[in-house]
């Protein structure tokens, strides 16, 4: 019985399985990204000479890109707090915590398929009295107790077993780079608002500067009226200039709250106040943009890889569907002891067994079995355009991003300087109204096209350092993988 056994096991690991067996499509990928355009060329001298001879407050780029997708996000998220707030999104982010619940669930899934590809083995023991009558004959009492192991193992021939624990374990594959997915999302979705509270805190910084510098260029006003210098127009022209700051205040105050509030579920815990760590410009690391950045580099990102294996699956379906339409060949045996009393139960003269071999063949279903076939070679085609559609998307992101960061780094360049310029024109302006050569109006024109300005670069660098985040996230980048142990008990 073993030996024949491991015969069977050994010719059915051996056999070939029916259906297709996968093998990754070829998608055309390309072998470079999107280059820069023409004009983008032509302009690069006047960004390269704005960075050059400007005072940028960002750091100049030291890392290529072709490293990009295996540094790990510690060495990319230079705040401490941000740093922080990372790694307890992934302790505590609900969505994190379902998605490793998933896993185990597919996992044990892929357990519960698998256990069909072996002999399925079972104790039986029973015991009781059978008691007949047959009329002038009497009566006839048989005590009977027994005890047996049981044998059930369906031969997977055709390799219908083994396709469908081919399909399960591409669904648990695919559970886990979706697992990757939620984590990369998440984190680039911790860095992105912490990037916007930090440029909130920087608006709010710069309102509140430019209205202490309106309410006193208001206070001189009112000092020079009174000394019979200026007209009342001038007087009321400076009062409305406050207005304007002072209503930035109350609004970024607000967001920053709100703000705070979105980082805090984030994070996995109830709103409240979000501790701040480096200025804005210190947060992230740079990041370069080489040439001929291959564009295989998608192969790493997790919904890419998380539709490859739903393709696979769907695919070892198919040979599922078509094991159903061939014969099922079983296997039954039954070995064991029976005895009339206990006593006698385990004596060598009282050992039982059988052994029996069946075959079913589907002849007639009404076409329901073959058209399962066609159900799953539908659902195939269905996951090979998803896939396609998958690594299309991902390539735009990737040449989106990569388009982000070339050109938030010249409007940087471009808004630094001009604040710069402002700044200059600004301080000129109040020093000829002082002086009496120019008008108010040349001071009202700086103050507010300088608070324009300033806004406009708080901006511009948190677009900046977003455009590395997302880049990073395109790329499919070294977002931790590992959870913590104490997470999946």
């Amino acid at each position: 019985m073993r030996r024949l056994l491991a015969g069977l096991a050994a010719g059915l690991a051996a056999a070939c399985a029916v259906g297709p067996s996968y093998h990754r499509p070829d998608l055309g990928v390309p072998d470079a990204w999107r280059p820069p355009s023409a004009t983008a060329d032509s302009l690069r001298p006047f960004y390269d000479s704005l960075r050059s001879s400007g005072e940028s407050t960002l750091p100049q780029p030291t890392m290529s890109l072709d490293s990009v997708a295996n540094l790990d996000w510690f060495d990319l998220l230079r705040d401490p707090e941000l740093r922080k707030l990372v790694e307890t999104a992934l302790q505590q982010n609900r969505d994190v915590r379902v998605a490793l619940a998933s896993i185990d669930e597919f996992r044990a899934q892929y357990g519960v398929t698998r256990g069909a590809l072996f002999p399925q083995l079972s104790v039986n023991g029973e015991g009781g009295t059978e008691k007949s009558v047959f009329g002038s004959l009497g009566a006839f009492k048989l005590d009977v107790v027994s005890a047996t192991a049981d044998l059930q193992w369906e031969l997977d021939f055709w390799g219908r077993l083994r396709r469908a624990t081919e399909a399960a374990r591409a669904d648990l594959l695919a559970r886990e780079e979706s697992r990757r997915a939620v984590v990369l999302t998440l984190v680039s979705d911790v860095a992105t608002a912490y990037l916007e509270l930090r440029e909130l805190d920087l608006d709010l910084e710069i309102s509140k500067r430019t209205l202490a510098s309106n309410e006193e260029t208001l206070r001189l006003a009112r000092r020079r009226f009174d000394q019979g210098l200026i007209s009342e127009l001038d007087v009321r022209q400076f009062e409305s200039e406050v207005a304007n700051p002072a209503a930035k205040v109350a609004d970024f105050e607000r967001r920053i709250a709100q703000k705070e509030n979105q980082l805090s579920v984030l994070v996995g815990r109830n709103p409240g106040v979000i501790p701040r760590g480096s200025e804005l410009t210190e947060t992230l690391a740079p990041l370069a943009i080489p040439a001929g950045l291959p564009a295989s580099l998608i192969d790493r990102r997790p919904d890419v890889r998380q539709a490859e294996q739903q393709l696979h699956a769907a695919m070892a379906r198919i040979g599922v569907a078509q094991g159903a339409l061939l014969p099922t060949i079983t296997l039954t045996g039954e070995y064991g002891t029976q005895s009339q009393d206990f006593s006698n139960l385990f004596k060598g003269s009282t050992e039982i067994y059988q052994l029996f071999g069946g075959v079913s063949i589907p002849i007639f279903t009404g076409g329901r079995v073959g058209k399962q076939v066609d159900v799953a070679r539908a659902r195939a085609a269905q996951a090979r355009y998803s896939y396609e559609q998958t690594v299309l998307l991902a390539l735009e992101e990737v040449n989106d991003a990569l388009v982000g960061v070339r050109a938030t780094r010249d409007v940087t360049a471009a808004q630094e300087r001009q604040a710069d310029a402002l700044r200059s024109a600004f301080r000129l302006a109040d020093r000829r109204y002082q002086n009496g050569i120019s008008s108010y109006l040349e001071v009202l024109d700086a103050q507010r096209n300088l608070f324009t300005a300033e806004l406009a670069l708080a901006q511009a660098r948190r677009l900046q350092l977003a455009a590395a985040v997302e880049l990073y996230k395109a790329l499919g980048g070294g977002w931790p993988v590992a959870v913590p142990d104490s997470l999946r008990r």
